[in-house]
């Protein structure tokens, strides 16, 4: 509210109800798949964010199965 406020305040004077409308009008028709665009970039994101982490854990799991058996079992030859 307070930014649509502000962006409809222009050089100290509001601009009045029908020609503010019309403007929001006119950015909806602009913007309106901005916002749709910007959820399904966030949201492609998250998943490559955690498809990175399974990632990194599977490669921990294969790396601390790796050192346990290579580490010295307290056999004295």
């Amino acid at each position: 509210m307070q930014a649509e406020a502000a962006h409809l305040h222009r050089q100290g004077t509001t601009l009045p109800g029908a020609a503010a409308g019309a403007l929001r009008a006119v950015e909806y028709f602009l913007f309106r798949g901005a916002e749709e665009t910007a959820r399904r970039n966030a949201w492609s994101a998250v998943l490559e964010d955690r498809k990175r982490a399974k990632d990194r854990r599977d490669a921990q799991h294969v790396m601390d199965a790796l050192v346990s058996s290579r580490a010295p079992r307290g056999d004295v030859l």
